[in-house]
């Protein structure tokens, strides 16, 4: 192994720019050329790759988002952009490939695996919900900044004792919300994976009431059957009846534009090694992810075919934690 590239996909997360650092350094440090791929599968298709080295990736640990850039590709989706994207990186001299990304990044590794390059895919986005680690870069981060969201509501929503609802992100995954929920111990949470009845959300919500409750905060994941605004319409049609309306504030991009906390950037430097590690051994088409605390490989093959679970008994215990 002479040269290896990396590049990032999809929606970035906090620590991508930490596990690119990782995956220069230790590549570097293996004898290796690093190659950095700009806008994600884009830039492989067209060859728009930088040489990385050590000093490169310096001073970017603590920065959010990717220096390398991200960006949509429908022509990776077909096989001749596949294709297309090999003959590029076979032309440049390109020997293994590192994706750094979630679901759909890892989709488009494991296509290149299946056409025979050699992959090494590292577990990355906010969202939770890629099989094969246990979680993922960037998760902690935007954790952390919904908690502080829902903090400062708190204040507003006792101040004026109002209802409101947060708006997570998350996909159709509902791991954001749920965690939000029973860390900022809010009076309920509304995911994708569990049916609301807006009906029994206004019981919930007129309960804290007459708990004597100044507030309640209802955190909704953005994949939900109803999320924010479609229970805001819900609730501002039915004021007369239920007695109340909604406010909402949807937190969106926010959540994805901090600066990586501490686990984060440790998460992202370990999934960096673990990937180098990977080539060196020669154990291709795989994601590096956490597994029972450790740094492991899992087969791409089970990645894509496979949809993570999310813990409903973390629901039941937010549900009886929010009274």
């Amino acid at each position: 192994m002479k040269k290896i590239a990396v590049l990032t996909s999809g929606g970035d997360a906090p620590g991508m720019n930490a596990a690119i650092r990782a995956v220069t350094r230790t590549g570097i440090d293996k004898g290796w050329e690093v190659m950095g791929v700009r806008h994600g599968y884009w830039g492989l298709i067209n060859g728009d790759c930088t040489p990385l080295t050590a000093r490169d990736v310096g001073g970017i640990i603590q920065r959010g988002g990717t220096i390398l850039g991200s960006a949509r590709c429908p022509e990776f989706r077909t096989q001749e952009g596949q294709l297309k994207a090999i003959a590029a990186m076979q032309q440049q001299g390109i020997e293994a490939l590192v994706v750094i990304g979630g679901n759909g990044s890892q989709t488009g590794a494991y296509a290149l695996s299946q056409l025979g390059f050699p992959v090494v895919g590292i577990a990355s986005t906010i969202d939770n919900d890629l099989y094969g680690s246990e979680i993922t870069i960037g998760v902690d981060t935007a954790l952390n900044i919904a908690l502080e969201a829902l903090d400062r509501l708190k204040v507003t929503a006792s101040s004026h004792q109002r209802a409101f609802l947060l708006e997570v992100m998350g996909r159709n995954c509902g791991y954001l919300a749920l965690m939000t929920a029973i860390a900022g111990g809010s009076e309920a949470v509304v995911i994708p994976e569990v049916e609301t009845d807006p009906e029994d959300l206004a019981l919930v919500i007129n309960a804290a009431y007459q708990k004597g409750k100044p507030h309640a905060v209802v955190v909704v994941a953005e994949g939900a059957q109803y999320d924010a605004n479609r229970l805001e319409a819900y609730f501002k049609k039915h004021r007369e009846r239920l007695g109340f309306d909604l406010r909402v504030t949807i937190l969106g991009h926010v959540q994805r534009g901090g600066n990586p906390g501490a686990f984060d950037r440790i998460l992202a430097s370990r999934f960096g090694a673990g990937a180098t590690q990977q080539i060196a051994d020669g154990n291709f088409g795989v994601l590096v992810g956490l597994v029972k605390g450790e740094i492991r490989p899992t087969p791409l093959t089970e990645v894509v075919s496979n949809k993570k679970p999310i813990d409903l008994n973390l629901f039941e215990l937010a549900r009886i934690l929010d009274k």
